[in-house]
Order: structure tokens, then C-alpha cells, then sequence
């Protein structure tokens, strides 16, 4: 019997950039739309692909790598919408740790979040003349920063707007400035020209797509109003967020989320370029095979998409400028609300 019940399983602990999920389910934009939604939150990421790909679960959040991986495993999953888009990722450490170019990991203790992770280092090492055994791989999962702090590792793979700024909150309780935190970038080192393989997305399993496309639509529908309304008011959202997981309201998660608001998506959807990107990226990482298609859709986006960046290199660096102004100067809390606007006469 066919019921208006959604599961959804976020791709961990909820954390800042789960707002718009969170504020749709606070002020009733999946009621509106006529569904119900329980959030969820996994024990463990690593198993977010297979709840979702096992049926166990209707839908959640999940990097692109991972879903490309998820599809390529034998999970039937596809991704239907974009949350975060092209947030830089790479190699995270601490100025005096003796890493300022990747060949620098030679004999240091690199962390990774998952397996792909170990894949992507191990992938850098043959381009940069290493080989695997010349550092030692250390799993972290998500905790990276604290595994810095400890001396556990002397770097590892994070998320500019997450782990990085975790580091760096750090480095301010010590005394120590933000610019002591270094990052190498990984679309720069593999030579991609986005960090789109962590972009997250909203992916289904495939049966649960087929069988209810008007649950998607509805699911969808509310994203986009609670997208807009925080990229209108992110204060106010934030504010609301808050009420609902008072965790949130830690100064680390606040600067977070302004960290967070320039890699948003605004249309949702996905990106045909970024995806073409990272389907040929995991076929040379051995991920995919190579007859693999992309496991996405915009099918189900009932708007008007926006237009695909004319100069997607500019985009980047001027998303770079704008995370250096977020750094120094303040986000969203500072009234600082910039977000990449395409040039004009590009």
C-alpha cells in the first residue's frame, strides 16, 4: 500500500551544509508538498550507498564519487539532485609539518576518509613519482582534524569547508594564525579543474525513483523553497536550524555554514560537466568500468535550470577569492552574503 512516507538518510552527523533538509521538515515545506519525511542520521558513512542501495532506505546524501562507486558495485542508485556543488577538497595540514608539495607525503603519516581516498593518494603517488609504500595511509574517517591536532597524522583529505575549518578553529585556540592551516587542493593536483567528485548530492534507489517519480517531485519541490529561503535570509534559516539541533549553534558549526553558503546549489540539479568529469576521473582510478554512464537525472526538476558556467576555471577562482574574503573578513554572520555571480561579458 502506497503511503506519503520518505525516509532519507543524511551522509553523516547532521553538520551545517543539511540545513535546507532540515528547514524544510521545520516549517512544513514536505507537509505543503504532501509527504512526510524522517531524517536520519547514519551510525556509520560508509554504509549510507548500502541502506540506500539494499531498498533499506528511500533516499539520502552522498558524494558523487561514491555514488559513480555505489552504481559501479552493483547498488542501484541514482542521484536526482545536487545539495553542495564543487567544494574544494585536498590535502589538509599544518604549516611545520613539513608537507608543501604533495612529493613532501614521503615518509608521513597520511590520513583518508574511505577507501576512495587511499585511491585517489595512491593514484597522486604515481603521478608525482611515489610509490604507495613511501607514506603510510591512515583511515580516519571524518576526523581528520582531530587526528592532525594529536599527531596521529601529519595531514590528510578534508573539505575546505568542514575539516578545514575545524583545523583552523583550532589553530585560533592556540594562538597560532588561520594561515598555518595549508591545503592541496586535489583537483589542482590530479589536473580535474573542479573539485566536483565531492560534490553532494541526493541520490534513491532506483526502484523507489520508478515506482514514486511524484514523491521526488514533491521531495524536491520543498529542497528548492527551503534552498531559497536561506540563500535569501541564511541568518534567520541558521537561526531556525539551531532551534531544531541545538548542537549547531557551536561557533565552529556557525563558521561552518558561512564556509558552506558559496558551494550551495541554487537550481539543485546536476551538472552534466562535472559528472562527464568524474565518471572519466574514477574509469582512470579503476572505480567504474570503462562502459560506465553517468548515474544521474535532472528528470525531475519542475523549474527553469540555471545556465552552465561559461568559464568554469574563472568560477573556481573566483569562488577562491570569495572563501579567502569568508577567512579574513566574516561570512553570512558579518552580513557577507557573496556567491559567484557569471560575468557578464564572459
Amino acid at each position: 500500500m502506497s503511503t506519503n512516507k520518505i525516509t532519507f538518510l543524511t551522509n553523516w552527523e547532521a553538520t551545517p551544509y543539511h540545513l535546507p533538509i532540515f528547514i524544510a521538515q521545520t516549517r512544513g515545506y514536505f507537509k505543503d508538498e504532501g509527504i512526510e519525511v524522517a531524517i536520519l542520521e547514519p551510525t556509520d558513512p560508509s554504509d549510507v550507498t548500502a541502506l540506500i542501495g539494499s531498498g533499506k532506505v528511500d533516499m539520502g546524501l552522498k558524494a558523487m564519487i561514491h555514488t559513480l562507486a555505489a552504481k559501479a558495485r552493483g547498488f542501484p542508485v541514482t542521484s536526482f539532485g545536487s545539495l553542495l556543488n564543487e567544494p574544494f577538497t585536498g590535502l589538509i595540514t599544518l604549516k611545520g609539518n613539513g608537507i608543501k608539495d604533495f612529493k613532501d607525503i614521503k615518509n608521513k603519516r597520511i590520513g583518508y576518509v574511505g577507501e576512495f581516498g587511499k585511491i585517489q593518494l595512491d593514484d597522486l603517488c604515481s603521478k608525482f613519482g611515489l610509490s604507495p609504500s613511501d607514506y603510510t595511509a591512515v583511515r580516519c574517517g571524518m576526523n581528520i582534524a582531530p587526528a592532525i591536532v594529536s599527531g596521529e597524522i601529519d595531514g590528510g583529505i578534508g573539505i575546505e569547508c568542514m575539516q578545514q575549518v575545524q583545523l583552523e578553529r583550532w589553530c585560533i585556540s592556540q594562538g597560532r594564525p588561520r594561515s598555518d592551516v595549508e591545503m592541496l587542493r586535489i583537483d589542482r593536483l590530479a589536473e580535474l579543474g573542479c573539485c566536483c567528485f565531492c560534490s553532494i548530492l541526493y541520490i534513491a534507489h532506483d526502484d523507489f525513483i520508478a515506482k514514486n517519480p511524484d514523491k521526488i517531485v514533491s521531495f524536491l519541490r520543498a529542497i528548492r523553497s527551503a534552498t531559497l529561503s536561506m540563500l535569501e535570509n541564511p541568518i534567520q534559516a541558521y537561526k531556525e536550524f539551531t532551534s531544531f539541533k541545538p548542537e549547531m549553534g557551536l561557533e565552529l558549526h556557525r563558521e561552518q555554514f558561512e564556509r558552506c553558503f558559496a558551494y550551495f546549489s541554487r537550481d539543485i540539479s546536476n551538472v552534466p560537466r562535472d559528472w562527464n568529469k568524474v565518471t572519466k576521473y574514477s574509469k582512470r582510478l579503476g572505480i567504474v568500468p570503462q562502459d560506465f554512464e553517468p548515474n544521474c537525472t535532472n528528470g525531475y526538476l519542475t523549474w527553469e535550470l540555471d545556465p552552465d558556467e561559461k568559464d568554469p576555471m574563472g568560477k573556481q577562482e573566483a569562488i577562491a577569492k570569495i572563501q579567502d574574503g569568508i577567512k579574513q573578513n566574516g561570512g553570512v554572520f558579518s552580513g557577507n552574503t557573496l556567491r559567484y555571480v557569471e560575468p557578464a561579458n564572459v
